[in-house]
């Protein structure tokens, strides 16, 4: 089944009450590993955006400080990440899962050293379709052990780390063993068929961590009604990829800024009409799921 098709539906099941009776705009800006920030919509870890203009990741990365938003970078070449980091963004840069943890822990130390926001390594590119494990631009890929990750964490030292592919309570549980500072739920656009949607195991995960880790969500958000049921479920900040690629692709800079704007304008009309004042408000009261 597709897990992109079962997430998107899965979207329509969520619904909301309204509570307008003393509602008033509320303040959008929240709290991230100690960093404020004007909105809790985020990028999500693409990569290769080149492909979809010219520059493409610098330019996400200026409409996403502009925003006052944090921005995801996928995989990079040492230049890129530094390219990037020069616009001045607060930049959270994801790294694959290389079968040689050398390579992995270079690019941590790579990516501390030139002072990014927070790094972290993606989780779910281990294996392929075909019952072997992954390989990414022909780099082989690996699974990872909590001892594994513990010893990134270390490397990153000071600069929070993030674990991305997270999609159960038992991997968000074994990110906190190995001193995880947050993690991404998600399953990657589906790369494992009939994946969960994020957001039906997202209050699980949220439970089971409570406040001892900050939980991303990506996949399918393509809405500021969206960004708010991640919000309703328990994740502290929402990613979104496939919605701004479009407006990047089209006006650049400004195009994906205004993008981020327009999502974070209707995630704060929905906030209101919910009657929440401020983020650290919001919890499941006013959702149904049906």
């Amino acid at each position: 089944m597709n897990s992109d098709q079962i997430t998107e539906a899965y979207f329509d099941r969520i619904l909301l009450k309204s509570r307008l009776i003393g509602s008033d705009l509320p303040d959008t800006s929240t709290e991230i590993f100690g960093r404020r920030f004007e909105t809790p919509v985020t990028t999500a870890a693409l990569s290769h955006l080149g492909r979809t203009h010219e520059d493409g990741m610098a330019l996400m990365a200026k409409a996403a400080k502009r925003a006052g938003a944090i921005y995801f970078a996928g995989m990079t070449e040492d230049e890129e990440i530094e390219h990037i980091q020069e616009t001045g963004a607060a930049v959270a840069s994801i790294i694959k899962p290389h079968a040689d943890n050398a390579e992995t822990l270079r690019q941590i130390r790579h990516n501390v050293d030139i002072g990014v926001f927070a790094v972290g390594v993606d989780i779910d590119h281990c294996y392929n379709q075909d019952g072997g494990y992954d390989t990414v631009l022909g780099m082989p890929m690996r699974p990872k052990s909590v001892e594994e990750i513990r010893r990134f964490v270390e490397e990153a030292g000071d600069t929070p780390f993030i674990i991305k592919g997270v999609l159960s309570a038992e991997d968000a549980l074994a990110c906190i063993e190995a001193g995880v500072k947050g993690i991404v739920v998600s399953h990657h656009h589906g790369i494992m068929p009939s994946s969960v949607p994020p957001l039906m195991v997202l209050p699980e995960i949220r439970k089971a961590v409570g406040d001892r880790m900050t939980i991303f969500v990506d996949c399918s958000f393509a809405s500021g009604l969206d960004v708010f049921k991640g919000m309703a479920l328990g994740a502290d900040a929402v990613s979104v990829g496939r919605a701004l690629m479009d407006p990047l692709k089209d006006g650049g800079e400004d195009g994906a800024y205004e993008a981020i704007m327009k999502l974070t304008g209707q995630f704060k009309s929905v906030m209101a009409r919910c009657g929440y004042h401020k983020i650290s408000e919001i919890d499941d009261s006013c959702v149904t799921v049906f």
